[in-house]
């Protein structure tokens, strides 16, 4: 018997479609497989609403197996009712609000432990906004929008690490956000910068993803950079950064997160 795989991680830049098409929330319902979907409202302070709006959009889809998962505080991740809902489940889908809230709620609980359990197993693991930001490695959890990076001006977090050696921004396009993307890489050129549009959404299969939606992913990749003022200039200035690496994808793309490079389907 062959060993079984991780599951794909779908991150999306927010806003998906929830009445037209439904390309994204289609990716997801055709990889449940007829399996539960798990809608975890952890990143929103008041989660009502978001529960129906996504029940009658999967529904449309066939997924009609849906249950809300919310937590208040950390202490109720410690009841074994939730963590059962995770292990029956096929799939998890983690919606916009705070994403430093689902790691701050779930990090090093028995839910943390459910998710990576149900992403082993081959699971699905979904997130929209603050959901896509936490599944990177490193977060984003605030910088200015729609302007040039200020090098004090950034704050970043751990978040679940589900994507490794990447940092995930969401409603890219929509407010300008490459500005603090760039500050992102050039403090850490390691981590692979990805930029997704709203109703975007990349699907990670291994070491390669594949974009779908409507949008761009925009990916901006520091390793062979050659220069960056962000070590010794004061907050105030303007960043400055030199010979960074650019890729704007469209739908049908594909990327491959080891090389760090577009590929197309054919390449192995």
């Amino acid at each position: 018997m062959s060993e079984q795989s991780n599951g794909p991680l779908i991150a999306i830049g927010g806003h998906e479609d929830k009445d037209g098409e439904r390309r994204i929330l289609k990716a997801i319902a055709e990889r449940l497989n007829g399996g539960r979907l798990i809608i975890a409202t952890v990143a929103s302070h008041e989660p009502e609403g978001y529960f129906d709006a996504y029940k009658d959009a999967f529904a449309a889809l066939g997924a009609t197996d849906l249950i809300e998962l919310y937590v208040d505080d950390r202490d109720e991740t410690n009841d074994p009712a939730h963590k059962e809902l995770i292990d029956g489940a096929a799939g998890i889908f983690f919606t916009g609000g705070d994403q430093l809230r689902i790691v701050s709620q779930l990090g090093d609980t028995p839910l943390e432990s459910a998710v990576r359990d149900l992403h082993a197993r081959g699971g699905v693991i979904a997130g929209t906004s603050a959901g896509a930001s936490a599944q990177s490695e490193t977060m984003l959890i605030g910088g200015s929008d729609g302007e040039s990076y200020r090098i004090g001006e950034l704050h970043m977090a751990p978040g679940l690490g589900l994507i490794p050696s990447v940092i995930i921004d969401q409603h890219f396009a929509e407010r300008g956000r490459i500005g603090r993307l760039l500050g992102a890489v050039a403090h850490n050129p390691r981590i692979l910068g990805i930029g997704i549009d709203e109703d975007t959404a990349i699907v990670v299969d291994g070491e390669r993803f594949k974009v779908i939606g409507s949008g761009a992913v925009t990916i901006v990749d520091a390793e062979h950079v050659t220069r960056s003022n962000i070590a010794e200039a004061k907050p105030q200035r303007v960043l400055s950064i030199h010979n960074v690496t650019l890729h704007a994808l469209s739908a049908g793309d594909e990327f491959n997160l080891a090389t760090r490079k577009p590929c197309s389907p054919s390449e192995s």
